[in-house]
């Protein structure tokens, strides 16, 4: 733990779900077009302004302290952010739990997809929750709730843009189903595509995500040139987009969760040292946020030993919470009983700037990723919503 100050503080807040959380952005913006939900009204928690067309682009991993500390790479996004509200990740702070959250308007304690791989209890199996979901698992079952999509899409035209790979791929079935897709490859291809449909008729709700801000910062870092560079990008494509819809839409940017940069040598293999994974049937999660689930009939005895050597070994540089002290603490919200199983018993949420591995099941590519997020604090957990254009107001062009 060379070069990193450890010490101990208390746990973060929960994330405010229902008030002021990704989960809140498709709800409030379908209140904001006057459009009813399953059971009633949607909440507006958000205090969105009522608008006939809105546009929510979604720039995955552009966390709000990044954006400040490096707006001089978005002059246009900077221009915004006077007037920008900070809003609240899922937890974890991962692109499938905050995805999942932004398409059903839900914690993930309901929604069920609780990190980026976890258990699969009924096949006592960890399953990907991204690009790799196991052929056993279904995802409208995995994931049985409507998402917003769903139950706005006979009243008004529903429609996500984004790259081709996502079309039928399992997180957009579980979460972001609904409404017609619309597949473009490039940056460009997909802010045109998105003009194109908003332009197409004079009431809308879009959907435009970008992932080029994630993919920059787990290859290069969030510190980096190349991701600085990428974020000029996105600067230009939205402010593009921003002088081109009509003048009523509402126009949204938001992120799934921040970033932070964990340098090489804080990157640790907790897999060699038995007092840490004796007990344990499966890791998960990722490695800023672990999921431990520990065997069953282990005893209690054994469980203390097992939390105890944690806290000694990283007490100082990451919160440890039973699977119980976490759902009390609201940090996954809402649980629902078929959900509990996929938490683990015991997870780790690093505070300091380390990532965490168990290299017997992660290849050596993972351990050079050098962008990382998913835990608790400010840097992974605070995002922007900026709105770049107000209808009855004039659509600012940068």
């Amino acid at each position: 733990m060379d070069q990193i100050t450890g010490h101990r503080e208390p746990l973060p807040a929960a994330p405010a779900y229902g008030r002021s959380t990704i989960a809140e952005v498709f709800t409030s913006a379908a209140a904001a077009l006057d459009l009813t939900s399953t059971t009633g009204p949607f909440d507006n928690a958000l205090g969105l302004p009522a608008a006939s067309r809105i546009c929510v682009v979604v720039v995955d991993g552009l966390g709000s302290a990044l954006l400040k500390k490096r707006g001089g790479h978005a002059p246009f996004l900077r221009r915004h952010l006077d007037s920008a509200r900070t809003i609240g990740s899922a937890f974890p702070s991962t692109t499938a739990a905050s995805l999942a959250s932004l398409g059903t308007g839900l914690p993930p304690g309901r929604h069920g997809l609780v990190g980026y791989d976890v258990l699969d209890p009924e096949q006592d199996k960890v399953v990907n929750m991204l690009g790799g979901w196991d052929a056993k698992v279904d995802p409208q079952r995995w994931q049985p709730y409507p998402s917003v999509f769903e139950q706005v899409s006979a009243q008004v035209p529903v429609v996500s843009v984004s790259l081709p790979k996502f079309a039928d791929s399992a997180m957009t079935r579980a979460a972001l189903r609904g409404g017609s897709y619309v597949a473009a490859g490039t940056l460009q291809a997909r802010v045109r595509s998105a003009h194109e449909q908003l332009a197409a008729t004079k009431r809308s709700l879009v959907y435009l995500y970008l992932n080029e801000m994630d993919k920059a910062g787990h290859r290069f870092g969030c510190g980096s040139s190349q991701w600085g560079t990428q974020l000029e990008d996105v600067d230009g494509a939205v402010k593009t987009l921003a002088a081109r819809v009509p003048s009523d839409t509402l126009l949204l940017l938001t992120a799934d969760h921040g970033m932070v940069d964990v340098d090489e040598a804080h990157r640790y293999d907790f897999s060699t040292d038995p007092t840490l994974i004796d007990g344990v049937a499966h890791t998960a999660g990722e490695p800023r946020m672990l999921h431990l689930y520990l065997e069953p009939g282990l005893s209690t005895d054994r469980r203390e030993s097992l939390v105890a050597a944690w806290q000694a070994a990283y007490g100082q540089y990451a919160w440890i919470l039973t699977r119980e002290q976490a759902i009390e603490a609201g940090l996954f919200g809402q649980v629902d009983e078929r959900v509990l199983p996929r938490i683990g018993d015991l997870l780790v949420a690093a505070r300091e700037p380390i990532a965490l591995y168990d290299r017997r099941r992660t290849s050596e590519s993972a351990m050079e990723v050098v962008g990382q997020h998913g835990s608790l604090t400010r840097a992974e957990r605070e995002v922007p919503l900026l709105t770049l254009g107000r209808p009855g107001g004039k659509v600012s062009r940068g």
